[in-house]
């Protein structure tokens, strides 16, 4: 049932649409607010002989007693959760040309730990990991998505930082990839693993348009002092052509999208090297959603936790019977919807994330699948768990 979308903005409208419905429906409470202070101007100007007693005390008893619950109700049925739940499928923006990641297969399946985790959310909030309608976005039109409400939620090996997090007005989810950048060059032109960032100097260096990337290598050229011609394409399939051809120099993004440049497109006659050893930046990929939808927002984020806690707890997809049985803990009790289990407090079933490690696994599992084939190796790296002196450190489910 995994769609993949070729008209990225085909459901903005809809999503417009939905929000004057909504805005409606916040009229309508704003009328009936007006009520209270209505009622008790007219009781003493009508019986004044009356007990003055009765009418006050009938008013404030009454009205203000429902107007909570009919806030609480708007603003449950007009979040990103009901409106999928809704819809019966999750629509989710990813690169569709990031190795590893989220790439489109031969067979038009996508494939990599993004478009997993996309998986991940659907199979949480839907029952269904195959329930996804994937949207393939450049880096230009990627937030634009999310603001407009295209997406539901972006996949897209973005960078958390502050001016995205605030100006831009999105709101990002846990880390599931740290990531720096590198540089990647031939070994014919002199640079090996241990060249340093100056030894560029004169470069026609190519990259991403609208990214960090092209930000950092930017800014880091000015710091050291040294020239380059940057040259910026709409995707990364064109940089890569681009350096293939010779057109390019060195090419530079997150190193875990070099290791897979390199595992999948190094051509025999050439050899490719990737440097500095130590990355340039600090790239924290994760989720990106809309602002302000917290319901949404804690079930994104339970489930990229629901990955970890699994893994932290050696939970696989082959065992989460044998541990809503109890034979691993309490806690996977209630993570999995046994006694004690928080999802249905979230708007989610019970089993939300059984589904989740059932269907899509744990946060190992996902990063075997996708990550290990292209060598990239978690031991020893910050997405170790943090018991493996990595920063993978997910809250406690309780």
């Amino acid at each position: 049932m995994t769609r993949i979308r070729t008209n990225r903005w085909q459901r903005a409208a809809g999503a417009l649409a939905a929000l004057a419905l909504v805005a409606g429906a916040c009229g309508g409470d704003d009328d009936a607010a007006d009520a209270p202070a209505d009622e008790p101007a007219e009781a003493p100007a009508e019986e004044p002989a009356e007990d003055p007693a009765e009418e006050p005390a009938e008013a404030p008893a009454e009205e203000p007693a429902e107007e909570p619950a009919d806030e609480v109700e708007v603003t449950q049925d007009g979040g990103i959760l009901a409106a999928v739940q809704a819809r019966g499928v999750l629509n989710c923006g990813v690169s569709g040309a990031a190795v590893a990641f989220s790439y489109t297969d031969a067979d038009g399946s996508m494939n990599g730990i993004d478009a997993d985790y996309c998986r991940a959310v659907a199979a949480a909030v839907l029952g269904d990991a195959d329930a996804v309608e994937f949207t393939s976005l450049t880096a230009a039109e990627r937030f634009t998505a999310v603001q407009t409400g295209a997406v539901d939620v972006l996949m897209r090996n973005s960078t958390w930082t502050q001016s995205r997090d605030t100006e831009v007005g999105m709101d990002f989810g846990p880390t599931t990839y740290y990531d720096g950048q590198q540089l990647m060059a031939r070994a014919s032109d002199d640079f090996t693993g241990q060249s340093s960032v100056e030894e560029i100097d004169g470069a026609i260096v190519c990259t991403n348009a609208g990214t960090t990337t092209e930000t950092n290598i930017s800014e880091l050229a000015a710091e050291l002092g040294i020239s380059i011609t940057l040259n910026t394409f709409d995707d990364y399939d064109q940089v890569t052509d681009a350096f293939i051809a010779g057109t390019c120099d060195v090419i530079t993004t997150d190193g875990s999208g070099l290791v897979g440049r390199k595992a999948v497109q190094e051509p025999e006659d050439q050899s490719w090297v990737i440097f500095p050893a130590t990355p340039i930046s600090k790239e924290p990929l994760g989720p990106v959603y809309a602002q302000n939808d917290s319901q949404w927002a804690d079930v994104v984020n339970w489930t990229v936790y629901a990955t970890l806690i699994a893994d932290e707890n050696g939970v696989t997809s082959a065992d989460v019977d044998d541990a809503l049985a109890g034979e691993f803990g309490a806690e996977m009790v209630r993570l999995l919807g046994g006694e004690g289990e928080k999802q249905t407090f979230m708007g989610l079933s019970a089993d939300a994330f059984y589904n989740v490690i059932s269907q899509v696994g744990n946060y190992q599992e996902i990063w075997d699948a996708n990550l290990t084939p292209v060598g990239l190796d978690r031991t020893g790296s910050a997405n170790a768990l943090w018991t493996d002196g990595g920063l993978m450190y997910p809250p406690p489910a309780r």
